[in-house]
């Protein structure tokens, strides 16, 4: 069995490294444990061993396993995979963040679904930083963009906190580099207009495999799934 313990140790010693030769604080930088296909016996594991964010893919899955997770009272869930608007409502049920949002009319029905559960949640903007047709999130060039921003002073139950992606894989880490530079070119230029309730303080960005590159880039929340809990299991 793969250590868990052991995993997180070494992955919060990356995040060190990568955060000093960027000039930065390991502090700022937030480790998420991708638990998604996870049972909850490794997510609680990992719980015990320091971690407190948690990322799942699908709201249905998360479902499943919710009430065994429910005494983890500090832990923090987070959607990051592609989300319906016909399972927002739940999903505001479930989760304190939702990292994925890709159109402005997913952010008006969560914000109708917490509006309607006396919430608030916590959102990002998904940048498709790459153009790939077969990945969600919204576009470099597309005007969805600027129609969410402008949307925010109307969604008053999410808090826009920044921007997250994924982007195209590739073999060499470096390769990656460009994509998570331009995001957080994206982010800064967002920051700078001074939009009203639009906050660019989160750039999610970077995985197991990049996770180092986007930190010297800025990243401030890495989403580690393989590099914690091994090989994922398969669905």
């Amino acid at each position: 069995m793969i250590s868990i313990a052991a995993n997180i140790s070494s992955v919060q010693e990356r995040i060190a490294a990568s955060a000093r030769r960027a000039g930065r604080s390991a502090d700022d930088v937030t480790l998420m444990a991708v638990s998604k296909t996870q049972p909850s016996e490794r997510i609680r594991e990992a719980y015990e061993n320091g971690i407190r964010v948690f990322g799942e893919n699908r709201v249905q899955e998360f479902a499943g396993k919710a009430e065994a997770l429910q005494d983890l009272r500090d832990a923090e869930w987070h959607m990051i995979g592609h989300l319906q608007t016909n399972k927002a409502a739940k999903a505001v049920e479930l989760f304190r963040s939702v990292d994925s949002v890709d159109s402005l009319k997913l952010a008006e029905v969560l914000d109708l679904a917490a509006r309607k559960g006396s919430k608030r949640v916590d959102v990002l903007i998904e940048i498709n930083v790459g153009g790939e047709s077969a990945k969600s999130g919204v576009r470099l060039d597309s005007p969805a963009l600027e129609g969410i921003l402008l949307a925010a002073p109307r969604l008053e139950a999410l808090n826009f906190l920044g921007l997250m992606t994924v982007p195209p894989y590739v073999e060499d880490p470096e390769d990656s580099r460009p994509y998570f530079r331009k995001l957080r070119e994206l982010r800064d230029a967002i920051a700078a207009r001074g939009l009203p309730r639009i906050s660019m303080d989160v750039l999610s960005m970077g995985m197991s495999h990049d996770f180092e590159v986007a930190i010297e880039e800025g990243s401030s929340c890495v989403r580690i799934g393989t590099a914690i809990f091994g090989a994922r299991a398969t669905t």
